[in-house]
């Protein structure tokens, strides 16, 4: 072949290109390519960044070296700092003493490098941690098919989960030897949900009760956790309209609890209702209402000084094509900010992701009275919005396939965000490709999930409206 020099300009219109990545053994590379420089010539390596023939002066040498004694022995040539003898020790975590300081560790199974100073082991290379794969951990049966899912920590006593189940009996479990046990049983009425909250060092559950009790009445509880007992005890009724959700929030050093009322009877159109604390009566009082068409859900956030309230209407009595409203607290109450198409909008969730905000909500069926035939009305598209600072206001970021969801969860694994649908599809962040399908979990008829996360590592546990079975997967990184 002839020895042809590579062009100083070469047209690339309608060229593709092929990008390997070595950290990859197979796969497709997937992202933007922000950059792509063109070498002449035909070997590139004396211009790789790092080189390898990097002059000492660029070297990243960390701090503690560069205080490591670099005095030779007799008849030794005068060593820098960094090229002193040093230690380099495998296995489980050794101690950190006097005896080791200055010396290395490489934990294999974290794939990182610490350093031994004072006492302490400091990280000086570490593998990011990601989600490789999820393991069944426990089975956890119920009284009854379960519809929501709270996990919380009650400090010095323990890590607890409370399921809203369908028949008359909740329960609480408490984590005990690397699994939930049972814990106490509550009287609930078809519970929809719990939402565990403190004011100082009082600790509150408060259940949504969707049925009335055996004399008809219609109300949800908040339960009071009891220090000397050690349990939960009824501390306040509440009238509501077959409740959805609780949500509980904290204003300008002022505690609310806000309940998704759903229906009255056949009517959707009602109103949700806001309580304020009063501090002097100790007890729950109605502060603002707010129109709602099936209120299922809420969700409260701050962004900045400002305070948001989303409500998700499901239903309007004809359709679930209705708007669900965004609230902003202004003078002493929540006014209307924005309001979003959605479609039987079950769930609202707001996260971050270095300094972006999205709001995501989960969209659970398409539906119309008058429409004679509904073809493929579970599969729907939910989305994730993002705020635009400046123009003040949420736009569209990624519509994201689901089937009938009912719960959107994120939570996250090391440095990686992982967005979850109760769909058991986990997708994980990839920047500008926004959250990617990676893994498929076999769930039946799931209802809610909930992440934790425990001294042994992170799990998460979710809930089915099909059968008295709830699990535990165990989340392994790598």
């Amino acid at each position: 072949m002839a020895d042809v020099p590579f062009p100083a300009t070469l047209s690339v219109a309608g060229a593709r290109f092929f990008v390997g990545s070595r950290r990859r053994s197979k796969g497709l590379f997937t992202g933007l390519v922000r950059q792509l420089v063109l070498l002449p010539g035909s070997d590139a390596t004396a211009r790789l960044c790092p080189s390898r023939n990097a002059p000492l002066a660029v070297l990243a040498i960390p701090g503690a070296l560069q205080a490591l004694p670099g005095k030779p022995e007799d008849n030794e040539v005068l060593q820098y700092p960094y090229e002193t003898d040093l230690k380099v020790t495998l296995g489980s975590r050794p101690p950190c003493t006097k005896v080791e300081d200055a010396q290395f560790w490489f934990d294999a199974s974290r794939k990182g490098l610490y350093l031994c100073v004072g006492n302490e082991w400091v990280s000086v290379l570490a593998a990011r941690e990601r989600l490789d794969y999820v393991q069944q951990h426990q089975d956890l049966f119920t009284s009854s098919e379960t519809l929501g899912i709270e996990v919380f920590r009650i400090p010095g006593v323990g890590l607890f989960a409370a399921t809203a189940n369908r028949k008359a009996t909740s329960a609480i479990y408490k984590w005990t030897d690397g699994k939930f046990a049972s814990f106490q049983s509550l009287r609930t009425h078809q519970a929809q949900s719990w939402r565990h909250f403190t004011i100082g060092r009082k600790i509150f559950l408060a259940v949504a009760n969707f049925e009335p009790n055996e004399k008809g009445q219609e109300f949800s509880v908040i339960y009071k956790w009891s220090h000397r007992k050690l349990k939960f005890a009824p501390y306040q009724r509440i009238a509501t309209h077959s409740a959805r959700d609780w949500e509980a929030f904290e204003v300008h050093g002022e505690h609310f609890l806000a309940v998704a009322n759903h229906r009255e009877g056949d009517n959707h159109n009602i109103d949700s209702v806001i309580y304020k604390w009063n501090p002097a009566t100790r007890l729950f009082e109605p502060n603002q209402t707010i129109p709602t068409s099936g209120a299922y859900d809420w969700e409260f956030f701050n962004v900045g000084p400002y305070s948001f309230l989303a409500v998700a209407n499901t239903f309007n009595g004809t359709s679930t094509r209705v708007h669900s409203c965004l609230y902003v607290w202004l003078l002493g109450s929540f006014q209307l900010f924005q309001s979003f198409p959605t479609f039987g909008a079950a769930d609202w969730e707001v996260f971050h992701i270095g300094e972006r905000i999205f709001l995501a909500v989960a969209n659970s069926h398409s539906y119309d009275v008058r429409v004679q035939v509904q073809n493929d009305s579970y599969t729907i598209n939910s989305v994730i919005y993002e705020l635009n600072v400046t123009a003040q206001t949420f736009v569209k970021f990624q519509d994201i396939p689901t089937c009938s969801a009912l719960d959107l969860g994120v939570f996250s694994v090391g440095e990686e965000i992982t967005s979850l649908r109760s769909g058991a599809c986990p997708r994980r962040w990839q920047g500008y490709e926004g959250f990617v399908a990676v893994h498929s979990l076999p769930t039946f008829g799931c209802r809610d999930w909930e992440a934790f996360n425990t001294p042994a590592g992170s799990y998460l546990i979710y809930s089915s409206a099909k059968e008295p079975l709830s699990r535990v997967l165990r989340l392994k990184t790598r």
